[in-house]
């Protein structure tokens, strides 16, 4: 997911008649869809007839409409044409969860419109972001019924969550029976301060490892009975923070190191632990490759004769479309539908771009602002969401319209 931008001061609280009269006559396609999906609950990895929803807007527009279900996870795919080249609106109908919903000023599953924004658990991350993806296809096929090439959908409700049963598996079904996708365009929430500022062209690999470092436990008044694997592991930790990994390049910032976790002992404060267990991460560039940060890790712990063991997980790798047919179309799509230019950025953490993009595809993610992805009182705005399908219409316009040429 990107990484928020600082928000705005929240507004006042609605009274729940003003809430629900708001909700209830939304004058717009895109925000009625919208609220129809914020009503689901679709706690990450429920789905809660989000996609059925979805999949009966498509299916009376003539896609071929094809449920995957992998383990507890929910996913669709769905596709009008069977020529090249394909472009694909990617997505997520699952939520992270509200949080203590008393912080709310309504009911995070009831949405909300007050002074001109849309309030709602997944309004920004990403139903609004779905909403604008149909109606604009909608729009599209009315007016180009027999376009070039194919559009597809992919839709999951396992992105919030492990991401191990949604686009993951999909892609890899898809490229089991030799269906490729040639342009993706993935709707999270990437603009910082207004719509379409900022899109993703990329991102960096994630790299997590748990460090396990074993000592001897015994009594702190008899330190030469023990072996204290806090002590031993400190200056090993100290170099890793302070270790310069590359220097980045022009698409991507330095990879990066961070303890996210790091425990030992029992809770005395006399007991030297017998074992140290910390939780780290690396976001790396094109620069690194897993297997070339991992040997490095490893050479430091062993230069410091510390009793180890370290279990890895690399969450995804790093990609980057540079320009070319997708960035140029989103692009200028952004600028004609704005009026202003957007800037290409590979910042943030993770997105399901990273299950699709090693398959060849070209792949950009363009959504709402993010300021309050996440968090208490998440909300998008109303002409933001207009904005936004105007601007997936225009670049599906130039990308599969008639006049278009690969």
């Amino acid at each position: 997911m990107p990484a928020p931008a600082e928000p705005t001061a929240p507004a006042e609280p609605a009274s729940s008649a003003q809430a629900a009269g708001a909700a209830a006559a939304p004058d717009s396609p895109t925000l009625a869809l919208a609220c129809e999906l914020i009503r689901r609950r679709s706690v990450t990895p429920e789905d809660d007839g989000c996609q059925p929803l979805l999949a009966a807007r498509l299916e009376a527009l003539g896609f071929a409409i094809e449920p995957m279900r992998f383990g507890e996870v929910d996913n669709l795919w769905a596709r009008r044409g069977d020529q090249g080249p394909v472009f694909c609106f990617a997505g997520h109908t699952d939520v992270v969860p509200p949080g203590p919903i008393e912080a709310w000023s309504n009911d995070p599953f009831e949405p909300t419109l007050r002074d001109g924004l849309l309030y709602g658990r997944g309004a920004c991350d990403m139903k609004g972001s779905l909403a604008a993806m149909i109606t604009a296809t909608e729009r599209f096929v009315a007016t180009h019924p027999d376009h070039r090439g194919s559009l597809a959908f992919l839709i999951t409700s396992d992105e919030e969550g492990p991401a191990r049963d949604g686009t993951r598996r999909v892609v890899k079904a898809l490229s089991a029976r030799d269906e490729p996708i040639d342009y993706a365009l993935v709707g999270e929430p990437s603009s910082q301060t207004r719509l379409g500022d900022l899109i993703k062209n990329g991102r960096r690999g994630s790299l997590s490892g748990v460090l396990r470092v074993r000592g001897k436990q015994g009594h702190v008044a008899y330190p030469q009975l023990a072996d204290n694997p806090i002590h031993r592991a400190a200056p090993a930790i100290a170099e890793l923070c302070a270790e310069t990994w590359d220097a980045g390049n022009a698409h991507f910032p330095p990879t990066s190191f961070q303890i996210s976790n790091i425990h030992a002992g029992t809770g005395a404060d006399n007991v030297i632990p017998g074992e140290l267990e910390l939780v780290f991460n690396l976001r790396f560039s094109t620069e690194q490759t897993p297997e070339a940060l991992q040997q490095r890790i490893t050479a430091i712990l062993d230069r410091h004769e510390l009793d180890y063991a370290i279990d890895w997980r690399v969450s995804g790798h790093p990609f980057l479309t540079p320009a070319g047919a997708l960035v140029d179309a989103t692009q200028t799509a952004i600028e004609t539908v704005t009026g202003h230019p957007c800037e290409l950025s590979t910042i943030g953490g993770t997105s399901d771009g990273r299950f699709i993009a090693p398959t060849g595809a070209q792949v950009v993610e363009l959504g709402p602002i993010n300021a309050t992805i996440h968090k208490v009182d998440e909300c998008v705005g109303v002409d933001e969401l207009e904005q936004l399908s105007a601007v997936y219409e225009q670049t599906l316009r130039r990308l599969l319209g008639p006049d278009t040429t690969d």
